[in-house]
């Protein structure tokens, strides 16, 4: 333990630099970096939701710049089509045989810009590419590039002109961040760096060595046998909540799959891995658990009509699982 406390206190430095070169486009907005930061660190794909002009594709490619990858934005619309985002095979007429014309998912970094503006078809495409790590085209199967994480904005769906996303591709998101409207001093901040300065640029601060380094040390930060129960009886009592004497049971149609526990052990390791230590509390599940389990609730007719959201059960949730 004091060998692998010396190696995430060197670790933090790193942390600290890219906070502070993100610092530089983003105002405020703690828990969105933070969030980032864990995708990045366990090279998981998340999930920005925001109404426009919140900065959101602005965070990811603040973040994007920090690392020396290969990073490309792709602009999702409803005429996108699956060729667009894979690629597809280009016949030639001087050989009479085709050749594969890779297309801009083949990088380190994806930023799916508003996903949930193109349809199904498209948002499907990113399935295989999500989960394998690997691209179908044709008959050819290809690898992607080792790091290879989507980190996706989408408008809420109540905002005219957009897709609900299928749910295969939801829970392939480790995270859901929400974001909100900045305080007044944040604003105010934000104004006075578009309006008044010059754009700051922001310099790398991890190759993608490094960026495996962080990774394969996150996985090594502590977590009790009691906190590995913890984070199941969590996800079973999303599933079947009388067990656990919690009467929700009417607003639940389908609990989260065992993606969540899988990645709730994760960001939460993550997490205490941001703040310095090598070891996981409580705090730190209940604090990524939302992030985690928002996106994998499925709600009935019931909580829709009642206007009961995921976060509120999943508080409901944490308030009568006994905490170890």
């Amino acid at each position: 333990m004091e060998e692998l406390k010396q190696r995430v206190e060197t670790a933090y430095l790193l942390v600290n630099a890219l906070r502070n070169e993100i610092g530089k486009i983003m105002v405020g907005q703690a828990d969105l970096i933070e969030g980032l930061l864990i995708g990045l660190f366990t090279k998981s794909h998340i999930l920005i939701e925001g109404v426009p002009g919140l900065a959101k594709t602005s965070a990811v490619k603040a973040l994007a710049d920090t690392v020396q990858a290969d990073f490309k934005r792709i602009q999702f619309t409803p005429d996108l089509l699956p060729a667009d985002l894979i690629g597809t095979e280009v016949y030639r007429p001087k050989t009479g045989d085709f050749s594969i014309k890779k297309g801009p998912i083949f990088n380190n970094i994806i930023l799916a810009d508003e996903i949930n503006r193109a349809p199904s078809k498209v948002q499907s495409a990113l399935l295989e590419a999500m989960q394998e790590k690997q691209v179908t085209i044709g008959d050819t199967t290809f690898p992607l590039a080792d790091p290879f994480l989507v980190l996706a904005t989408q408008n809420p769906i109540e905002q005219e002109g957009t897709y609900p996303l299928p749910e295969a591709q939801v829970d392939r998101f480790m995270m859901k961040l929400l974001m909100d409207y900045p305080a007044k001093n944040e604003e105010k901040e934000i104004m006075k760096r578009v309006g008044f300065e010059r754009p700051a640029e922001i310099s790398p601060v991890l190759s993608p060595v490094q960026l495996n380094e962080l990774g394969a040390l996150v996985k090594e930060i502590y977590m009790d046998e009691k906190l590995k129960d913890y984070i199941v009886d969590i996800v079973f009592a999303t599933r079947k909540p009388k067990d656990y004497g919690i009467n929700i049971v009417e607003y639940i149609q389908f609990g989260a799959s065992p993606r969540a526990s899988i990645f709730l052990s994760l960001a939460a390791r993550a997490f205490a891995f941001l703040h310095g230590r090598t070891y996981v509390t409580p705090q730190d599940i209940k604090t990524v658990a939302p992030k985690v389990l928002r996106h994998r609730i499925i709600l009935t007719y019931e909580a829709e009509a009642e206007d009961v959201t995921t976060d509120q059960l999943i508080s409901r949730i944490f308030d009568s699982v006994e905490v170890p």
